[in-house]
């Protein structure tokens, strides 16, 4: 019988999945903003692994999401970087990593962020797609200079 103090006790254990994504490195605590980015609220019937803060000798506690069949876009990878700018991609398929990435955070975003200034051109009746600025703490509206930090997750547009 193990001892409480043994290593295998303290080990996190998920399940392999067969196809589809697994995002590591997220800040912990973020894992369910990478859902809300990715559209995923538990209706659509994925099927979803979530470690949060999980122990990480880098971040000091990180959140790992799994989304079995479902491979993320180059768009989807851009907006989560910017809640997650240390996040590590791993593409899944016949349970086997395929393929192995760090995002990289875009310089810019376009029609990703909905600007929260109502009077910016981008929440008019004008045919202007929101663009944004990434900033190291956040986005910044190329219209208007309104910064979204805190709540930018509230601010996305999901598809």
């Amino acid at each position: 019988m193990n001892s409480p103090t043994h290593n295998d006790d303290r080990e996190l254990r998920v399940s392999k999945i067969e196809n589809g994504t697994v995002i590591d490195h997220v800040p912990g605590g973020q894992a369910l903003k990478v859902l809300a980015i990715l559209d995923i609220d538990g209706s659509g019937g994925e099927t979803v692994s979530i470690g949060m803060n999980v122990p990480s000798e880098k971040l000091g506690r990180k959140d790992i999401v799994k989304v079995e069949g479902h491979e993320l876009s180059q768009n989807e990878v851009d907006v989560i970087s910017l809640i997650a700018p240390d996040a590590s991609i791993n593409i899944i398929r016949e349970f086997d990593v395929v393929e192995k990435s760090r995002v990289d955070r875009p310089t810019s975003v376009t029609d990703v962020v909905a600007c929260p200034n109502r009077n910016c051109i981008t929440a008019q009746d004008e045919p202007v797609v929101s663009r944004f600025d990434v900033l190291d703490d956040g986005v910044r509206c190329v219209y208007c200079d309104t910064i979204v930090r805190d709540d930018l997750t509230d601010h996305i547009h999901t598809e």
